[in-house]
């Protein structure tokens, strides 16, 4: 009795086998469309081996949008904090980036070298980075633009670019902290021009064209006593994130066994995080104090 229900069991199975292998290759030839060629038009965008992935959000029209929101000339703090925030939250949702760079309203992301990310696909790396940022951008509005409304939504634009060596990507970030101290130090004698002496900003154009660097510290200084050097270094050298371990203490209330009220305790938790830096990043000194940046295995 027991053998011919055995032999009854093992039959079914059997059968059920056979009719889900059909089933299974059925579902395969039905996924597999007469529409499908229309994958062979996908452009191969894989990203170079053994390179750093560079992906650099600008703001979309942003002058309007920081006239619009009533932005603070020539720097507006909360704006600047504002991006940091959304660089941070890129940096904790993704992986693989070790360095973020920012000023202004650009934001430049570091994938370390050997990632292999979405199979380091150049759209997947930019439609990601883009897209958290200018989410994250609206999403904390509010916390940083009290009194502000957002009046309707930010833009940003990305591209992405390979450095095949530890000194084009420190070339790249020395470019564009560079590039911030020269658009920051025009920007503070221009409005200074505009704001303090009452030039309109076609004027304080003219006064400033054909200006070197040693001109307008001399203009800000004798006009205006204004120290360049002793601007913020947020202003001056921009923002740096990079991965710290910090240490959060918290208040947690622990109650025994044996205890009918709990007890509140500090509780002092070690967590790594992208940590802000306003700093130099153009001479070594940067990159010998923190040589786990472009460490291979970091």
């Amino acid at each position: 009795m027991w053998a011919a229900g055995a032999v009854k069991v093992s039959g079914c199975l059997a059968a059920f086998s056979v009719t889900l292998r059909r089933c299974l290759k059925l579902g395969a030839a039905m996924a597999k469309s007469k529409f499908e060629y229309v994958r062979d038009f996908e452009a191969d965008d894989t990203c170079l081996a053994h390179c750093w992935v560079v992906v650099r959000l600008d703001g979309r029209n942003f002058h309007r949008f920081a006239e619009k929101h009533n932005f603070a000339k020539p720097n507006d703090s909360r704006a600047l904090h504002l991006m940091t925030k959304c660089a941070q939250t890129v940096m904790e949702e993704l992986e693989d980036i070790v360095i973020a760079y920012g000023q202004s309203d650009e934001y430049s992301f570091v994938f370390k070298r050997k990632s292999n990310w979405f199979k380091r696909r150049a759209s997947k790396f930019m439609t990601h980075v883009v897209s958290q940022f200018a989410s994250s951008y609206v999403f904390y509005w509010r916390d940083y633009f009290e009194d502000q409304p957002l009046l309707y939504p930010p833009g940003f634009d990305g591209r992405v670019v390979v450095y095949p060596s530890n000194q084009t990507l420190k070339d790249y970030l020395s470019w564009r902290q560079a590039d911030c101290h020269i658009n920051n130090l025009y920007n503070t004698v221009f409005w200074a021009l505009v704001q303090q002496s009452g030039l309109t900003p076609i004027q304080a154009q003219e006064r400033l064209q054909g200006t070197l660097t040693a001109d307008k510290n001399e203009i800000l200084f004798s006009e205006f006593n204004i120290n360049y050097n002793n601007e913020p270094l947020m202003y001056r050298k921009g923002t740096v994130l990079i991965w710290q371990k910090v240490d959060e203490v918290t208040t947690k209330e622990v109650r025994l066994p044996a205890e009918m009220e709990g007890r509140k305790m500090v509780v002092t938790r070690t967590r790594t995080k992208a940590v802000p830096l306003h700093c130099d990043v153009i001479g070594d000194a940067f990159w010998k104090e923190h040589p786990e940046i472009l460490h291979e295995d970091s």
